[in-house]
């Protein structure tokens, strides 16, 4: 600020993140005492447009002292009016400094003099990893205004080691490619079979999508890469090709064995009694190996209310001690822990492990200190774990699932101390015993092989390579062979055999009663919500020849059973919204229907898998019902003030504002479908719910609908324009606004 670089951006990417920030700069000030005066006219005057409880809110209140002193923040967790305010006054510059995620810089024309990036990594949902060349021009480019400055300044903050060339891309890099993710959903082949005229069909449609389109451009790049991975593997060491191919099959079927045999034992009825205290544990998710760890404790995870999703591995959590890599997240903790990387010092922590992870039990198990609070504590256990991992280079004794013997290594006090006794886990199902004689053949093989005590690096590394060049020429050569429209048209069939066991359309492909209202669905899952509505007919629908392999009746209380309140809950679960980091514990009146919502989606899921369609179950119903809201939901359209509901969750005010708005063009859409197929009472019901929702602080017009009439006015239009804005509020639901007069400042807006 005392070098004029202000206003300025500091993106971060996180929300917590950007308040933090804010409220550390708590006793700086920016503003002079007329803007002082300016902001707090315009604030009072922009919140008159709230219910006067809303007006207190701690959300509204607190902002107001960080806004005069010239301080803001803005992200997608702000309550709208807040946001927008924020908006105004930053082009007005009476916000100095501005605290913002990379959305700010998504589709809004307010520059700044300085942009400061906090980091240069990001949480994705996967992984923290470096923003992209685009991003960072999108986020950077707001820096320098036209007219004002002569150029812009962005100021990167690196709090680690960062490779040149890792910066140079991020700066100097090409934008990410645009690249089609056009996919078939039942909505668009219901719709395309509706009202498909000519030659608008599915596969029309299909063969003249974008998609196809980059598919087919692609072609003779890959025919080019397919010849240079061939005069690769050509000149790639094939000496002692045969016997490293045998060694490297042993290994491959031994590891399918082993995991083979893991289902088996991790079943809780087997391994529950083995997961003591101390146990070191190997755990594998996909393709990350998260390597040895400590068990510390086993508990057995409680559903959150009456509507939970069973867990797998019988919702069992190993809390394990592992290796991972140091740092946290936006709200102080790890949201997915990783492993470190290579080199990296890494910490011990405690991480929830389901059954299914655990890819191998070791019979050495190691003394753990009372307390595991302190780092010290924990590290002790790390370099316990690194010791013995030098004690056997082959690799730590593995569990025995009929007969072992159990080492207890004190290595906590007495480095030296081993002691065994004997134990068995007296497994006798045949196939199990089949399997470890078959690992102990497979083991004997391996060790035997020559390779395996002395092994050429560079032969091993030559045959690898050259097998990984050959495996991905095979997969080329298999996509330039696999028509790509032939892979839709597969899906589209499989779809199809859905629609019709469902009943959405017949034999011959006509749409039906179903199909005609999931057509009008396109915010949630089309069938899922239509069996809502049409489970009493779905009975009769299994008479017919196309659905009599099927014997589906969802006994869901559907639509029709429930009150519009519980309505508009169970209809919540169909809205995307932030996942809530807290349990959820819901009411009777709503747990039941979710319960029974949860099991209807495994059984939409189930029919889809069995039609050929690639879709995971317990994904699938995880991912369609999404319960974080049902409750916050059902309380406001039961009346309750905002300040309530926003205590019973965790998730960011704006964020359950936007879900709410979101679900009420949901319940509008459910409402046109019923009024399609003649359900007069459903559709009372939909419009009873979405009702309930639209008042207070949830849907309060917007600043810049405010200045629409604003902008009328001073431009002299027409009362006849005037009079259509105002009846555009009157068709949406919205008070009628007042036409202001002409302004010369924002302090005298007269919200």
């Amino acid at each position: 600020m005392e070098r004029k670089f202000h206003p300025v951006i500091v993106f971060s990417f996180s929300r917590r993140e950007c308040e933090y920030h804010a409220m550390s700069m708590s006793k700086l000030d920016f503003n002079t005492k007329e803007e002082k005066d300016d902001v707090e006219q315009v604030f009072r005057n922009a919140v008159l447009c709230l219910n006067e409880e809303d007006r207190c809110l701690p959300a509204i209140e607190l902002m107001l002292p960080l806004l005069m002193r010239g301080i803001a923040v803005h992200h997608s967790g702000l309550l709208p009016v807040i946001k927008e305010l924020v908006e105004l006054l930053f082009q007005e510059g009476l916000i100095k400094a501005l605290f913002a995620t990379e959305t700010f810089a998504m589709g809004l024309n307010m520059p700044a003099k300085t942009v400061v990036f906090t980091s240069v990594k990001k949480w994705d949902g996967d992984s923290h990893r470096y923003i992209g060349s685009g991003e960072y021009i999108q986020m950077s480019g707001r820096a320098g205004r036209r007219g004002k400055d002569e150029r812009g300044i962005c100021i990167i903050m690196v709090d680690e080691q960062m490779e040149m060339n890792t910066l140079k891309d991020m700066v100097l890099g090409k934008p990410a490619p645009l690249v089609s993710t056009f996919r078939l959903s039942y909505y668009s082949i219901l719709n395309l079979m509706s009202r498909a005229e000519g030659q608008m069909t599915a596969e029309h449609v299909i063969r003249n999508s974008f998609h196809q389109f980059q598919y087919e451009k692609a072609l003779p790049d890959i025919g080019k890469k397919v010849s240079k991975l061939e005069q690769e593997a050509a000149l790639l060491d094939a000496s002692g090709e045969a016997e490293v191919a045998e060694y490297h099959k042993l290994k491959l079927e031994l590891a399918q064995l082993e995991k083979k045999l893991m289902s088996e034992i991790t079943r809780p009825e087997r391994v529950l009694y083995y997961l003591d205290p101390g146990r070191l544990i190997k755990v594998r998710e996909g393709s990350t190996d998260w390597g040895w760890g400590v068990v510390v404790n086993v508990v057995k995870r409680t559903p959150a209310g009456l509507g939970a999703l069973p867990a797998r591995g019988g919702g069992y959590i190993v809390d394990t001690l592992l290796h991972c890599s140091p740092g946290s997240s936006e709200n102080g903790v790890r949201p997915k822990p990783c492993p470190p990387c290579p080199g990296e010092k890494g910490e011990m922590h405690v991480v929830p492990v389901q059954l299914p992870l655990i890819s191998a039990l070791s019979k050495i198990k190691v003394s753990i200190p009372a307390d595991l609070r302190p780092p010290e504590a924990r590290q002790s256990l790390l370099l316990a774990v690194q010791e013995l991992g030098t004690r056997f280079p082959q690799g730590l004794p593995k569990l025995n699932p009929v007969t072992f013997c159990v080492m207890l290594a004190d290595l906590v006090i007495k480095r030296n101390a081993i002691r065994s006794e004997r134990q068995d886990m007296k497994i006798e199902d045949q196939e199990i015993v089949e399997l470890v004689k078959q690992i102990e053949e497979h083991e004997k093989k391996l060790f035997a092989h020559p390779l395996h005590k002395s092994q050429d690096e560079h032969q091993i590394r030559s045959f690898q390579r050259k097998a990984e060049v050959n495996h991905e020429i095979q997969q080329l050569k298999s996509k330039m062979r696999d028509s790509q429209l032939q892979k839709f048209r597969d899906e589209l069939k499989n779809r199809s055999r859905v629609l019709k066991k469902f009943g959405h359309i017949d034999a011959d492909g006509v749409v039906q009663l179903k199909g005609r209202a999931a057509c009008l669905i396109d915010t949630g899952d089309e069938l899922l919500v239509t069996e809502l509505m049409f489970n009493g007919e779905f009975e009769l629908l299994l008479s017919y020849p196309i659905c009599c392999t099927y014997d589906l009746v969802l006994s869901i209380g559907t639509f029709s059973d429930l009150d519009h309140h519980q309505v508009a809950a169970l209809a919540s679960c169909f809205i995307p919204v932030d996942k809530s980091s807290e349990q959820i514990q819901l009411r009777t009146e709503i747990a039941k229907p979710l319960q029974q919502l949860q099991e209807s989606a495994r059984k939409i899921a189930e029919i889809q898998h069995e039609c050929k369609l690639d879709v995971n179950i317990d994904e699938y119903v995880e991912s369609t019902v999404r319960p974080f809201l049902m409750d916050v939901i059902y309380c406001w359209s039961k009346g309750a003030t905002f300040a309530e509901v926003i205590q019973m969750t965790d998730i960011f005010e704006g964020s359950i504002i936007r879900s709410a708005r979101r679900l009420d063009e949901f319940l509008n859409q459910l409402c046109a479908a019923a009024q399609a197929v003649g359900e007069v009472n459903l559709e009372s019901k939909f419009a009873a719910a979405s009702e309930s929702l639209r008042r207070g602080i949830m849907f309060a017009n917007s600043l810049y609908l405010h200045n629409l009439f604003t902008r009328l006015s001073d431009l002299d239009a027409s009362q006849d324009a005037i009079d259509h804005a105002s009846y555009k509020f009157k068709v949406e639901g919205l008070p009628d606004a007042p036409v202001f007069p002409s302004f010369q400042s924002w302090g005298s807006l007269p919200f």
